[in-house]
């Protein structure tokens, strides 16, 4: 029998969240008195795979892991959120870890240490893509760019959608980017892919967003915090996505709760639209709970609002 799920693969990192929270972050030289410690499962592929899994996606991971104990626990980790990893490798040395600095208003600031990262195979994203077959593929920056690349080629040649999440914010290598079908950037990360900062007038944003697409032949999807998500599909018309208005307590991991959940949208099948309600609907939702993983909905408050988010979009659609 063939799953019924959507299918998703995460090609992508694997870290371990060190997490400190204070009322305020400490200035140069300072020292500052904290609040709480946490250490919890992140790395924004490991994100992207676990909102998706906890949406009911068939979910595959590519990454690796040190042989370390936090390797241990992250593969038992995924294991648990019913993510295939049998193309998650074992690498000598140690684990990547992201400690991670909380203030009282809920922002953040993120270091990442890639350790075991850095050693994802080329081969590993290309040969998941033609034995899997996935409705889709999710890539970021926290591994290799030629991995991603080599994965979102197959995707390509199999008519698969490709998903590129451009964080940490960095250039994208041509051959990825040629690949890329959707792009997801965040403000910061599309001021410097562009050259161009956005200004907070929507015309001359979308205008800015327009061009940035058209000429690098990918569709935009840019992240707005509590703003939403301006969409920009290529040779289409944009669209404005309003995230749910919520008490915000954390905001850490809620970018990669939207791109977990915009992948499962169009894995679905939606239309970018509705991908992208869902994805700051699960975005919005995180933000009221601290932590990454351990903030995103679980598997029956996901299911709610995905049926949510699906029956709003029916209701707008003429009959």
């Amino acid at each position: 029998m063939t799953d019924p799920r959507p299918v998703v693969l995460v090609v992508g990192s694997l870290n371990t969240d060190l997490v400190t929270t204070a009322e305020r972050l400490p200035d140069d030289g300072e020292t500052v008195i904290g609040l709480t410690y946490v250490t919890g499962f992140g790395g924004k592929g490991g994100n992207q795979a676990v909102m998706a899994a906890r949406l009911g996606a068939a979910v595959t991971m590519v990454g690796a892991v040190g042989d370390d104990d936090l390797g241990t626990a992250y593969r038992a980790n995924l294991v648990r959120e019913g993510i295939a990893t049998d193309r998650v490798a074992r690498v000598a040395g140690a684990s990547g870890v992201a400690p991670i600095w909380v203030d009282a208003a809920g922002h953040n600031r993120i270091i990442v240490v890639s350790g075991a990262n850095d050693h994802v195979s080329a081969a590993a994203g290309s040969e998941a893509v033609a034995a899997i077959r996935p409705s889709a593929v999710v890539g970021q920056h926290e591994i290799p760019q030629a991995v991603t690349a080599a994965a979102f080629r197959a995707a390509r040649d199999a008519g698969i959608t490709t998903i590129l999440n451009p964080a940490p914010a960095a250039s994208i290598e041509p051959a990825l980017l040629a690949s890329t079908d959707w792009l997801v950037p965040n403000e910061t990360e599309f001021a410097l892919l562009s050259g161009t900062p956005l200004t907070g007038d929507a015309a001359m944003d979308r205008a800015a967003m327009g061009r940035y697409g058209a000429t690098s032949g990918v569709s935009l999807v840019v992240t707005l915090g509590e703003l939403g998500v301006q969409l920009v599909p290529l040779g289409g018309d944009p669209v404005e996505v309003p995230a749910p208005s919520v008490a915000t307590l954390d905001t850490t991991g809620a970018g990669d709760a939207f791109v977990g959940a915009f992948a499962v949208g169009l894995a679905l099948g939606w239309d970018a639209t509705d991908a992208a309600r869902l994805g700051c609907a699960m975005a919005a939702d995180s933000v009221t709970r601290t932590g990454t993983q351990r903030s995103f909905a679980d598997r029956d408050h996901a299911a709610e609002v995905l049926q949510a988010v699906r029956d709003a979009g029916d209701s707008e659609r003429p009959t």
